[in-house]
């Protein structure tokens, strides 16, 4: 182990979308809702669906492919591989462990199971595993099939959510730079407002649990609205505080992909100009946990982050979680 710890920081990025687009327009055949319904209220337009065939680990592949490419190492040279996911492609073995196998790599492999808030969480682990020398390069992985879990009769729900996987490699930084800070949290008292009710030891499988649609997913939308605010301003807040730094040093804020109106309420709360924050909700949806390393690859690729720069990524979900995490590139 060494003296002293080291900094962790993300090496490399990488993110995958399935090829089908599904649209406000085409919705609008299936239940009934309105583009016009769906861009006020979410800020969504379009969002991309898998095919019956495509599991969460068929995303998460070309995504991790794609961080260890740009991260410039083999898949001989991942010690440990995370992947946040409410989707996996079967309850055990963990879908870590199902992209394990399938990279070919020879590294520990675990599933995080804390919703659209888990690549956050996974980063923060990923950082105090490097930082003790236990480990020198983690794959940290988002990815979600959320399609497979929407309820198609359901509108207030089944317009917010799309398909994908993002991923990062993790690994030492030199001094001053990488995640700098983070703060995680949950509160369990209203855990009930995100959940998928069916299929676990609470209610497993039977035809009533069927009948009744009960595993698909479930939201009570005006208390997630008044959680992910809040928790989303006080975690940035918490982790710009412990940084040593202000809001006002902050180059780009990476937001969860939940809802426009939940982002806008935050740009004003934390006083950070608009423009500095990523947004690709109109053309993802919401991608649960896949929602931050989408769109901070699609920064990186874009050339929207620059070496130096402060990056902020703040994110709430299922338990009700919360993560907020900063860091210099």
């Amino acid at each position: 182990m060494p003296s002293e710890l080291r900094r962790a920081g993300v090496l490399g990025t990488g993110s995958y979308t399935p090829s089908r687009v599904l649209t406000n327009f085409d919705l609008e055949k299936m239940v009934d809702t309105s583009d016009e319904w769906i861009r006020t209220r979410t800020g969504i337009v379009e969002r991309r669906i898998a095919d019956a065939d495509t599991a969460t680990s068929d995303l998460a592949l070309p995504a991790a492919q794609a961080a260890l490419e740009q991260a410039a190492l083999d898949v001989s040279d991942l010690d440990l591989i995370m992947v946040a996911t409410v989707t996996p492609d079967t309850i055990f073995p963990c879908t870590a462990a199902i992209l394990q196998q399938r990279l070919g790599a020879n590294a520990a492999a675990f599933d995080i199971l804390v919703g659209c808030t888990g690549f956050v969480y996974g980063l923060a682990v990923a950082r105090e595993m490097i930082a003790s020398g236990a480990y020198d390069h983690i794959l940290v992985i988002g990815a979600e099939t959320l399609s497979k879990i929407a309820n198609w009769e359901d509108r207030r729900t089944c317009v917010l959510f799309g398909d994908a996987a993002g991923a990062a490699v993790v690994g030492p930084v030199p001094e001053g730079r990488g995640i700098l800070s983070y703060s995680l949290g949950n509160d369990g008292t209203n855990a009930d407002a995100l959940k998928l009710p069916a299929g676990g030891s609470r209610l497993p499988a039977t035809q009533e649990t069927v009948a009744n649609r009960l595993h698909y997913l479930a939201m009570n939308g005006p208390e997630v609205f008044k959680f992910a605010v809040r928790v989303m301003v006080d975690s940035s807040e918490e982790v710009v505080r412990r940084a040593g730094v202000t809001m006002n040093d902050v180059d780009l804020v990476v937001p969860h992909q939940a809802n426009l109106r939940i982002i806008d309420a935050a740009a004003k709360r934390l006083n950070i100009p608009y423009e500095r924050f990523l947004q690709n909700l109109d053309r993802y949806g919401n991608t649960s946990a896949a929602s931050i390393p989408l769109a901070l690859d699609q920064a990186v690729r874009e050339g929207r982050v620059s070496s130096g720069d402060l990056i902020l990524l703040s994110s709430f979900g299922a338990g009700m979680s919360w993560g907020s995490l900063i860091l210099r590139w």
